[in-house]
Formats: structure tokens, sequence, C-alpha cells
């Protein structure tokens, strides 16, 4: 049985269906053709040159990752840039590349209840409900981490809200969340003895969620890129921010993916590996 692109993309839009992703985004086929062949598939959060160059040294056929490999339009291909070579580099292996961006941060089951799932969340709501305004079928969560304790029906939209099983403090909560996502370090907003009990994320960059997490009724919002304006008004309204970073809050994706997408390949008869990428590192380092 000879699997292709196309086999792949379809199985990836049933588990973020493009009708999700953001107007700005550009979810989807990134670089390749649907009738390419596909025996091995790697996940990742990027497609960095070292990607590229792990992805082809694994033989993979097929580059799954979260971020778009194009957000604009190219005006010209320099094969001496780093998105020339990327080009090259996947055009010579026949290594096609997809991306399943913000419709993966919305769907239900996606990257945004993976993060309130790590974060013990319950009665878990959309901070901000998609533009479809469609719930859609009852979901499963990209890892088999959702058999623990979501319900059969979770929210569609971008970040989610939800509340912790007993009140704690901003500071015990900041510890917890270190903890929870295996954090060298993070960034707290605001009182340390704050009382929280409702918890509102966002996977990314959360600067935009802002005036939904405010109205949502959460004591503390967890995301990443927040900036120096954000934490102010943060401070103002009396309320905490939880700073973890772009890349810790969205590199949940890349082992969940792959394990769902192993499921559904093993579900439809698809003799093909999947693997997730284990070079990729966070770029921002404290010293």
């Amino acid at each position: 049985m000879t699997v292709t692109v196309n086999d792949i993309i379809l199985l990836m839009e049933t588990i973020a269906p493009p009708r999700l992703a953001e107007k700005w985004d550009n979810s989807g086929l990134q670089l390749g053709k649907r009738d390419w062949p596909v025996r091995r598939i790697m996940t990742a959060l990027d497609p960095s040159p070292e990607v590229i160059a792990e992805a082809t040294k694994q033989k993979a056929d097929l580059l799954i990752t979260h971020h778009p490999l194009f957000f604009s339009a190219l005006k010209s291909i320099d094969l001496d840039t780093p998105i020339g070579g990327i080009i090259a580099t996947a055009l010579k292996e026949k290594l096609g590349i997809y991306a399943a961006h913000t419709n993966l941060d919305s769907v239900a089951g996606g990257l945004n209840d993976i993060l309130a799932y790590r974060l013990d969340l319950r009665n878990i709501t959309a901070l901000e409900p998609p533009a479809t305004n469609g719930i859609g079928s009852p979901a499963t969560i990209l890892s088999s981490e959702g058999e623990k304790g979501f319900s059969p029906s979770l929210p569609q939209g971008l970040g989610r809200c939800g509340e912790l099983a007993a009140t704690t403090t901003l500071k015990d909560f900041a510890s917890f969340v270190k903890v929870q996502l295996s954090l060298e370090h993070l960034t707290m907003i605001g009182n340390s003895e704050l009382p929280v009990d409702r918890v509102a994320v966002c996977s990314g960059s959360g600067s935009g969620l802002l005036d939904a997490f405010y109205a949502s009724g959460a004591q503390v919002y967890v995301s990443g890129d927040l900036r120096y304006h954000d934490a102010r008004t943060a401070e103002a309204n009396n309320v905490g921010l939880i700073d973890i970073g772009h890349f810790a809050s969205e590199h949940l994706m890349v082992a969940a993916l792959a394990s769902r997408l192993k499921t559904e390949c093993v579900a439809s008869g698809f003799p093909v590996v999947l693997k997730a990428c284990e070079v990729e590192k966070n770029p921002f380092v404290t010293i």
C-alpha cells in the first residue's frame, strides 16, 4: 500500500481542521507534491535548518510542524539564504513540509487543551471562540493524556480558561507550573500572595488575548512573549501573569501530535513510521 502526502494531509485535516486557522495564518502544505509517497513522518515545532537536516538524516518523507515555513509571500528564492537552503534541501530529498498552526491551537483537544491539562485545569472553556463559531464533534486530545480527565466534548477557540482543584497563591502556582512543564525558569508578574483558583492559558504569543483574560474572571494568565506594558497593566488590574516563553508553551505539541497521528495512521491501515524530532532547543538561553 502506497501512502501519499495527500493521504496524511486528509488525516491532519481531521485532527486540526483548516477552517479553524486564523485569516493571517498560513497553515497547510508548505512545500512538496500531494502525490509524493510517504513512509516516514517527523513532527517538530519549527521547520528550521537543524530540523530539516534531522528529517533528512532520519529519511523522513514528510515533516509536520506547528509553525509555517512561510508567513508571507517570497519575492525571490536565494539558495544562499536559510529559507532558500531549506527549499533546496527539501526539494532535493523530496521532503514534504506541512504546517498545522493556529488551527492546532484552536481545535478541541489541540495544543491549548494539552497545556490546560498539564496545569490540571477543570471545567475548561475557550478564551476566544473560533471565527467559525462551531463546536464540531466530540474531540480526542492529541495524546493519551486526555483519557485521564478531559470531558468528551472540549471547547474550540484560542486560549483556554479553567479552574484549579483548590485555591493557591500566585507564587505557589508559578512553582507548580515550573514543575509541570519541566522549566528551568519562568517570569512571574503580580502579587506573589494573590489568591488563585481560576487560570487562563494561551500557547505561543498571548498578548493578543489579554483583554479576553481580563474579562474571563481568571486571576492569572499563562502564556509566552508577554511584554513590559502588559506587565504594568496586569499589576494595575491586580492579576498575575506567568510568561513561560513561546517555545515551552508550544513544544508540547511535538510528541503529542506524533502519538495522535500514529494512532490515526494505524486506524487507517497506513504503514508509516512516526517520529518526534528530538533536536529542537529553545533559542533563548538564560545565563
